[in-house]
């Protein structure tokens, strides 16, 4: 329930003008509204970009599509936690003091920073090329009704799918970084989603090739972050864990020469 005694909103966003700008600290202050969530907030500053100290600024950029958990393009780090801004409500994540709630708004740390709150997951994206993250179809004519599954297995493949490639596991993961060549743990997820589906498993064996390597599955430290902060509770310490068992098989039979070589080859190329 709002706590009544809460008359200002203060929000303090570190700001950065560009991909090569110095990061700054800046700060907003807000009339308090019960049910406000950090992108109403935002868009307040938005309609009146006045910092706290009453200069007028240009309004924080951020981004954000379905304001209902959905899309995933609106993660941020607030108040030291990675998250959705449109499902964190004020009253929920700030912290009190007085008649004030403040809360802090960054960037996530695991991207580059575009401007402000807004930074590139193209790194991620590209991750998902690497893995084959789709199901090969034969053109676009009418295939008549797919391959019918058990229901146990449609819904664990339901919970992979739910992964709105929103970056929060990416950014918890501590052995996903600019110094690391891990793939991290929603890429990851996706393969097992693939893998599991009666046509996407014709590729099993050039995406299990594909996390093989250093940068897949061996760079998971096991530190189970990502599931910790994963919005939609898709349990990827579960994936990641059958993954492991399936890449064992997969190298014992590669190296028993059962894998056919173009499988091999394609994946080099």
């Amino acid at each position: 329930m709002p706590d009544q005694t809460i008359k200002t909103i203060r929000l303090k966003v570190r700001r950065q003008d560009g991909p090569t700008s110095r990061p700054y600290w800046q700060e907003f202050a807000l009339p308090y509204r019960p049910n406000m969530n950090v992108i109403s907030c935002l868009m307040e500053i938005q309609r009146n970009p006045v910092d706290a100290s009453g200069q007028l600024t240009s309004p924080p950029a951020w981004e954000a599509a379905c304001l209902e958990e959905v899309c995933g393009t609106c993660t941020m780090v607030v108040n030291g936690r990675v998250r959705q801004s449109c499902s964190a409500l004020i009253d929920h994540v700030g912290i009190r003091k007085g008649d004030t709630i403040e809360v802090t708004l960054e960037p996530m740390s695991k991207f580059p920073v575009v401007r402000d709150l807004i930074v590139d997951r193209s790194r991620m994206f590209e991750a998902l090329k690497k893995i084959q993250g789709w199901i090969p179809i034969d053109g676009t004519h009418d295939l008549g009704p797919g391959p019918r599954m058990d229901d146990r297995l449609r819904e664990l493949r339901y919970a992979f799918a739910r992964c709105m490639t929103c970056g929060c596991c990416m950014e918890a993961c501590p052995q996903y970084n600019e110094r690391s060549a891990f793939i991290g743990p929603a890429p990851l997820t996706q393969v097992k989603l693939f893998n599991l589906h009666p046509i996407g498993a014709t590729l099993e064996h050039e995406r299990l090739e594909a996390i093989s390597g250093p940068e897949g599955i061996t760079g998971c430290g096991n530190a189970q972050n990502c599931v910790k902060v994963c919005p939609k509770g898709i349990p990827i310490t579960r994936a990641i864990a059958e993954l492991n068992r399936d890449t064992t098989l997969y190298r014992l039979k590669k190296w028993l020469g059962l894998i056919p070589e173009r499988v091999i080859g394609e994946v080099a190329e």
